[in-house]
């Protein structure tokens, strides 16, 4: 692998002695009777490669923390077809040849079936493209250009970032709101960014109130954008960037700007670390809030993941959780001994599937799955209300 190291999460409770004992009497049972026992030994393997260490820390633990919880609930419940499903994480830093280096290894594995949620654009595009052969289910990403490659290997789970800024102009012009501005990231994920923005804007019939730029996703030389930003005052900067948003606010709000903020769905991870400067901001959602217990879907994450250990709950754990959800789906329906092929086929095969309260659509040719995206505010005293 590469120099981030892999770990495996035993997801399920360490057996007794008792239980080993008779585990091994009844295999030893079946063995007897001439039938196989290779099922009592197998898990399914699942790799996870995003960002543990780097800049984007917080929304790639918060999405294994999401999909931990929902295989160990699994787990507990006997798994899948009787098989327990084993995740391994390894941690790529954010770093494009990383993330393609792990989901190498990951391949490598010939009990590896799938890789769950890669993080970022470019990440994204090195780990679908490194491992035509595997289902990559659920990457944290929303570019469309991604979205239009020829990557049949690859389901996406969350809405794109078109829609998310469609609603998120839609919902300032309800307002009375026309003055809209944006900052984004001078790279990839950014011109998609860039793009669908003033394509949302044509056809509100508005004009760019502000374009300004950061150097790169990854670039904490945000004080000129925020400067920028500040002089044109617009009423409104969609933030179009992830683990560098706070350091954008803050440095906005020192320059004497008063805008309102709204914020991507990739923006959620770091509201924690923006304090008090996150009350008031707005930014699109692609999953339902995690505290919406009307979905069923919500109502299961939380109760697993209190199960698992934590009681604080997040947009990225949820969509982890539910990128988990729909990659069980794929195996369940790849049989009872299911391949790199069957689970492809599987995750074809989910078409209108429920997945409580929100829709999963794939198909033979459709690999976008989903199009939620709501919006929602931290209000004054930091809760969430969308």
């Amino acid at each position: 692998m590469s120099d981030s190291k892999a770990r495996t999460f035993d997801l399920s409770p360490k057996p007794t002695r008792r239980q080993v004992i008779g585990r091994l009497a009844g295999a030893a049972a079946v063995a007897g009777l001439g039938l196989p026992v290779f099922a009592q030994a197998k898990t399914l393997r699942i790799g996870a490669t995003f960002d543990n260490s780097s800049v984007e820390k917080a929304n790639g633990t918060g999405l294994f923390l999401g999909s931990s919880a929902y295989f160990n609930a699994l787990n507990r419940a006997g798994g899948i077809n009787g098989t327990k499903v084993e995740l391994v994480m390894a941690d790529d830093q954010f770093k494009p040849d990383l993330a393609k280096a792990n989901a190498l290894s990951f391949a490598a594995d010939s009990a590896m079936l799938a890789i769950l949620h890669p993080l970022g654009t470019r990440q994204t595009a090195e780990v679908s493209d490194a491992v035509p052969g595997m289902a990559v289910v659920g990457p944290n990403t929303g570019t469309v250009s991604l979205r239009k490659k020829a990557n049949p290997n690859t389901f996406w789970v969350r809405a794109n970032y078109d829609q998310e800024i469609d609603k998120l102009i839609a919902t300032a012009a309800v307002l009375g709101q026309s003055r809209i501005g944006i900052v984004y990231s001078n790279d990839p994920l950014g011109q998609s960014l860039l793009a669908g923005y003033k394509a949302a804007l044509a056809r509100a019939k508005l004009e760019p109130a502000v374009v300004a730029s950061t150097p790169g996703t990854t670039s904490m030389e945000v004080e000129p954008a925020a400067r920028q930003i500040a002089e044109a005052s617009p009423q409104i900067v969609i933030i179009g960037l992830a683990g560098t948003a706070p350091a954008f606010v803050k440095a906005l709000r020192a320059a004497g700007g008063k805008s309102s903020c709204y914020g991507l769905s990739i923006t959620a991870g770091s509201l924690s670390a923006m304090g008090d400067l996150a009350h008031g901001l707005g930014f699109a959602m692609v999953v339902p809030s995690p505290y919406a217990t009307k979905f069923e879907i919500v109502r299961r994450y939380q109760a697993d993941m209190i199960a698992n250990g934590t009681k604080e709950f997040s947009l990225p754990s949820l969509e982890g959780y539910m990128d988990a959800a729909v990659l069980a789906e794929g195996l369940r329906r790849a049989g009872p001994a299911p391949t790199r092929a069957s689970v492809l086929a599987g995750l074809e095969r989910i078409e209108a599937y429920d997945l409580g309260g929100v829709k999963i659509n794939f198909g033979k040719t459709n690999r976008e799955g989903n199009q939620f995206v709501d919006v929602a505010v931290i209000s004054t005293n930091g809760r969430l209300v969308s």
